[in-house]
């Protein structure tokens, strides 16, 4: 599909800088374009991929425009370059038709769960007693869904995704393959001889337009609900234990763990593999920087790095200082070598005074009050 710099500006309300008649057909990466490829950047420090590549045009905000050397390639002015770039992403590369597959015949369904209308269920899968799935939702293979679970319009279910019994989904959920909702938590008691299992009777919520990655997990309460809130959106491999209660719009990335009861406000973030200890406290609009290991309750606003985990300026004075600590240690090992030094000047001095005493020579003050501090 050939389009003209100039088409495709049109399509992302861009303004054309340069030979608007030069012709395009896809979108690429900055570091893998050729010659017919859209590219975009957003910092001045990636004008140098852009000298570098071989891509026809860029989408590019004003301000970086001057920044650029002239070449003779067309820019595209645009407000967000991102944004636009996956405007165009999606122009050339459209999205798959929805299936409508309708019911499969070789699904098992319960007799008394319920399907909204325009539901694909895809072979393989299994619906227990008494489920809810509203309108528009896409259940793909193998998928499990449990009994007395309700599932919101429009939610996808990728292959193997399991919902234990009673789980609740929002509309909008998008659940990737290998993802569990609803399992048991890792609750036990230790009788003094073997650990016993803690029963769990709560259940999971997950809210509005929440997104969870592959092989993620979101265990049910022992009591209550494990709740995640509405426009949450999960990495692949994050665990959520029993009890948690994650608020809206957060973002985790991969390989984060929340252990049990653990609370987030709004507009909160975690970095990759990112631990939280139970009970733990996290206000809104906070980070936790990749690693950190949290322990602490971390107040509205503020961002925590470092094992264990703590203010952002404190974590930097941190790990400045442990940058220094060769350099510390052999300054320490010099200070030793010169305070041995001194030491046997010291005791050296102390032997003439206490010769000269025993002469009858009357010790000079300096060495009285060396004496003294021996």
């Amino acid at each position: 599909m050939m389009k003209t710099v100039t088409e495709i500006a049109g399509l992302v309300q861009g303004q054309v800088v340069g030979d608007g008649s030069r012709t395009v057909h896809d979108v690429a990466p900055l570091d893998h374009a050729d010659s017919g490829h859209v590219v975009y950047i957003d910092a001045p420090h990636r004008i140098k991929g852009w000298v570098n590549s071989r891509a026809t045009a860029l989408l590019v905000q004003g301000h970086l425009v001057d920044q650029l050397p002239d070449d003779g390639r067309p820019r595209i002015i645009v407000t967000h370059p991102q944004e636009a770039f996956v405007r165009l992403m999606l122009h050339f590369r459209p999205p798959r038709a929805r299936a409508n597959v309708g019911i499969s015949p070789h699904a098992f369904i319960s007799p008394s769960a319920r399907i909204g209308e325009g539901t694909n269920i895809h072979p393989g899968v299994c619906i227990g007693d008494n489920v809810e799935i509203a309108a528009g939702c896409d259940i793909h293979p193998f998928a499990v869904i449990g009994v007395d679970c309700t599932i919101g319009a429009g939610c996808v279910l990728h292959p193997h995704v399991v919902l234990y019994p009673d789980t609740v989904l929002g509309r909008g959920v998008i659940l990737h393959a290998g993802a569990v909702i609803g399992a048991d938590g890792f609750g036990y008691r230790f009788d003094g001889q073997q650990f016993r299992r803690l029963p769990h009777t709560g259940r999971a919520v997950i809210g509005d337009e929440v997104e969870i990655g592959a092989l993620a997990t979101v265990d049910r309460a022992m009591v209550g609900e494990t709740v995640v809130g509405d426009g949450t959106k999960i990495d692949n491999l994050v665990m959520i234990a029993h009890n948690c209660r994650v608020g809206r719009h957060n973002v985790f990335a991969s390989q984060v763990g929340l252990a049990g009861s653990v609370q987030t406000g709004d507009y909160t973030r975690f970095a990759g593999q990112v631990g939280v200890a139970d009970h733990v406290k996290i206000g809104n609009r906070c980070s936790l920087g990749a690693k950190a290991g949290l322990h602490d309750d971390v107040p509205d606003g503020q961002s925590y790095h470092g094992y264990p985990a703590g203010p952002e300026l404190e974590q930097i004075k941190v790990h400045l200082a442990a940058r220094r600590l060769p350099e510390m240690r052999t300054q320490f090992k010099e200070m030793q070598a010169r305070l041995a030094e001194l030491e046997l000047q010291l005791a050296a001095l102390l032997a003439i005074a206490n010769a000269e005493s025993h002469d009858g020579v009357v010790p000079a003050p300096n060495a009285t009050a060396a004496r003294q501090a021996a």
